[in-house]
């Protein structure tokens, strides 16, 4: 049998990144994220698992049926995502195994590239412990691949101790670093009474509250003519730009912000003196200030155009997600089973925290299937630090199972509703 660092290993070096710009116009946004979906089928029926298979936009759907006596259970689905993101290179991942004894971590030697405990200092909660790592030049993936190792083990594991469960659902998204994740997975034919992405990190902590999130993309229209005979007359659209973002607060960044508080965040910014495009997004946990921040881009707009003309700058705003708890808080017995399920694997005190990103539930949650985040025991994601403690991956295999133990959901959820 394998074991959950076997898998996180084996899926790290299977380059399945995102792109932020096809991601508007084709699902999935890159081919090679088939090579996952395949090896997640191939992998799936292996274990017996017959029925499962994956559908011309790249979703990988899976089911058990339930073993005897737990047909009364509701059907509960677990969810990952099978892309990296493009913020940082995904391709020829190269996972080692550090055994980690305190300080600095030396992930590549010959490149100098070194993981400082100063810089992350929560390191040393796992003095001791082994973490899988990359060596330095690309991400580990452990976001979501981690998340993909636990689901798998977990059910290899079920499967082969022949434990009593409910209905179990499993469903593996592309494109959800590029807040394309949940658009096109048919909840209806996945099958699930509810669901919980396993896309967290710390694996203490659990997650019910996410961002509202929007993308905006800001294009400047200038006016170029020879800097020698440009005066009153050129309009830069790269210095208009600049003007643009300086309208915006200087400390509402991701920088400078935490906890509950939003961001405006620029991504990228290209473009000549003729024309420049910015693209931003925009998150805030709070609905009411998450309308004032799209707002407050628009109004940005308004006062360039006033001193530049109309039709200078042209904000185009489309809304990602949603802050699933204005949902979830009205159904928190799907919460205390995450926690009960954390408490059995043998976590004393989970934690809960807002969550600085989004899931694939946040869509899910607003598409009627209710979706928590498990921890997926990633650190650092979207950079070449990331890590995953095995210890952590080991206790995300016991939080799995303990999710779907009859006993356990009978008790904190009840029977399906008939």
């Amino acid at each position: 049998m394998d074991t959950v660092v076997d898998r996180l290993i084996r899926y790290a070096k299977v380059y399945s990144e995102s792109d932020y710009h096809a991601g508007r116009s084709t699902t999935p946004s890159t081919d090679r994220q088939f090579d996952m979906a395949k090896l997640l089928v191939e992998e799936l029926r292996g274990l017996g698992i017959e029925n499962a298979r994956y559908d011309d936009k790249c979703y990988v759907y899976a089911t058990l049926e339930p073993t005897p006596g737990c047909e009364h259970l509701p059907a509960i689905g677990l969810i990952a995502h099978m892309d990296t993101t493009p913020d940082m290179t995904g391709k020829d991942v190269k996972p080692q195994i550090i055994h980690y004894t305190g300080g600095d971590v030396v992930l590549n030697r010959e490149q100098n590239i070194v993981m400082k405990a100063e810089q992350f200092p929560e390191l040393a909660k796992f003095v001791g412990q082994d973490l899988v790592c990359s060596d330095g030049t690309t991400l580990l993936g452990a976001d979501d691949k981690a998340g993909i190792a636990i689901i798998l083990q977990a059910v290899e594991e079920l499967l082969a101790e022949k434990a009593p469960h409910g209905r179990i659902c499993l469903g593996f998204t592309p494109d959800e670093e590029i807040g394309m994740g949940a658009s096109a997975f048919d909840v209806a034919g996945f099958g699930a009474d509810v669901a919980y992405t396993l896309d967290g990190g710390d694996i203490t902590d659990y997650e019910y509250e996410t961002f509202n999130a929007a993308k905006t993309v800001v294009t400047i229209n200038g006016f170029s003519i020879h800097p020698g005979s440009s005066k009153d007359k050129m309009k830069n659209a790269l210095l208009i730009a600049m003007e643009y973002n300086a309208l915006l607060p200087a400390l509402e960044t991701p920088t400078h912000t935490e906890g509950y508080e939003g961001f405006f965040h620029l991504q990228e910014l290209h473009g000549k003196a003729e024309k420049a495009t910015m693209e931003y997004i925009v998150r805030d946990h709070d609905m009411k200030r998450f309308q004032e921040r799209k707002a407050m881009m628009d109004k940005a707009a308004e006062q360039i155009d006033r001193r530049w003309g109309a039709g200078t700058a042209v904000v185009d705003t489309q809304d990602q997600y949603y802050n699933m708890y204005e949902v979830l808080k009205d159904h928190m017995e799907i919460i205390e089973l995450a926690e009960a399920a954390m408490k059995a694997a043998g976590i004393e005190n989970p934690t809960h925290s807002p969550i600085r990103g989004g899931t694939d539930g946040s869509v899910l949650t607003y598409k009627g299937l209710l979706c928590p985040n498990l921890p997926s025991a990633g650190h650092n994601a979207h950079g070449r630090y990331e890590y995953a403690p095995v210890e952590s991956l080991k206790t995300g295999v016991k939080i799995v199972k303990s999710l779907v133990a009859p006993q356990l959901v009978e008790r904190v959820i009840g029977k399906k509703e008939s």
